[in-house]
């Protein structure tokens, strides 16, 4: 069986992998009230960052260390701000998570940076909320943002969105979309279905497929005779390349969908599973990439600082605090309210520029590419500004 798991547990392969909670309804969060703390010109900045620290999973506790370490980095980093990080374990738990994010913020922070996963950022978000503090999470699961709730971690509407643009401007605009059947396909199909009705192109269906081996290959005629039948010059698929992207990108052509027909488009990063671009179904297929020569400078530096490579997910705590710097070096009160974290300018990241936008959400700048001759080729740069970026 083949198997891809959403939950708090899940395996995080990269800053792909998705952050996703389970399927419960999202706790309410509140969307007016409290301002945020006013930040006192020319004092430290009190920042708490929320890690899975103390958990009984092995790799939570790495991927918390990698989170600090990253943190101090970027502090390093800062011209004229000092920021008086203080770490919490919440130890992967949501109860744990909304109980540390209420010290902190009785401790005198200012913001929140974390927690890592779902449930964990939603509780805590609600349990501070009534203070103004808001909350920088680590996941990239949009059913918790909102309110003082914002996500670092890249979303699946954001690289819809740039592929979509992408597609129109050199033809493509007949999609099928392709996704598993569960809590990630879904979010990935939504994704996929907004960014065509923002962008313009037409949505044709969506087919669904089991996640095991078998459920692919019995779904692959379906989704290919449903491509052919409504002209799709293309198939958007949710699938990832560890688990279903292999098999769906292997059943396609077998079941008589050729890349020349409707070549595949994907949701998720190719290039972190470099054994599967010899796959046919994946040649002229399109998918979106963070600027890489800037990831590759943060892992040299983290490497150095170190003396070990930092988890992926290391990367979203250098972005938060490369954000609430460059806000606090402003020197404004009201550096850190939700009108200052949504400025349209953005920030500089370890992967390109992003912003945070009002509903929780946010836009990174991503490079859109191919795969040829079984090697991964850029075909449009990430943007390195959002004027008239294609992101």
């Amino acid at each position: 069986m083949l198997a891809r798991e959403f939950g708090r547990r899940k395996a995080l392969a990269g800053l792909g992998a998705l952050l996703l909670g389970t399927a419960c309804a999202p706790l309410e969060t509140v969307t007016g009230g409290p301002q945020a703390p006013a930040l006192v010109p020319g004092a430290p900045v009190p920042v708490a960052l929320l890690v899975p620290a103390g958990s009984a999973n092995e790799s939570d506790n790495f991927v918390a260390r990698s989170l600090e370490n990253a943190a101090r980095l970027a502090i390093a980093d800062l011209q004229g701000v000092q920021v008086d990080l203080r770490v919490y374990a919440t130890g992967g738990n949501p109860q744990q998570a909304a109980a540390v994010a209420q010290t902190a913020v009785q401790e005198g922070a200012a913001v929140i940076l974390g927690p890592l996963y779902a449930e964990e950022a939603n509780a805590a978000g609600v349990a501070v909320a009534p203070s103004g503090v808001n909350v920088l999470a680590f996941s990239n699961n949009p059913t918790i943002a909102g309110g003082n709730v914002f996500l670092l971690g890249p979303t699946f509407r954001n690289t819809a969105d740039r592929l979509i643009r992408y597609g129109r401007g050199v033809g493509i605009d007949r999609y099928l979309v392709a996704y598993g059947n569960d809590l990630g396909g879904t979010i990935g199909r939504n994704a996929i279905t907004a960014a065509a009705q923002a962008n313009g192109a037409t949505l044709l269906g969506a087919e669904v497929y089991g996640l095991s081996q078998r459920g692919i290959e019995e779904a692959a005629p379906r989704i290919a005779a449903a491509a052919q039948a409504a002209g799709a010059q293309a198939v958007f698929t949710t699938a990832g390349p560890t688990a279903d992207l292999p098999i769906l990108a292997t059943a396609l052509p077998q079941a008589g969908l050729s890349p020349e027909t409707a070549r595949l488009v994907g949701l998720t990063r190719w290039d972190t599973a470099p054994q599967i671009l010899a796959l046919p179904g994946l040649q002229g297929g399109l998918f979106a990439i963070p600027d890489a020569s800037l990831t590759r400078q943060f892992e040299s530096r983290y490497g150095t600082a170190y003396g070990e490579a930092p988890h992926p997910l290391a990367a979203l705590s250098f972005d938060g605090i490369a954000a609430i710097g460059a806000l606090a070096a402003r020197g404004r009160p009201g550096g850190l309210s939700r009108a200052a974290l949504t400025q349209g300018q953005g920030f500089q990241g370890t992967a390109g520029i992003f912003r945070l936008l009002p509903d929780g959400t946010n836009q990174r700048g991503l490079a859109v590419a191919t795969v040829r001759n079984n090697q991964v080729v850029i075909l449009d740069p990430a943007p390195r500004s959002f004027a008239g970026a294609g992101s």
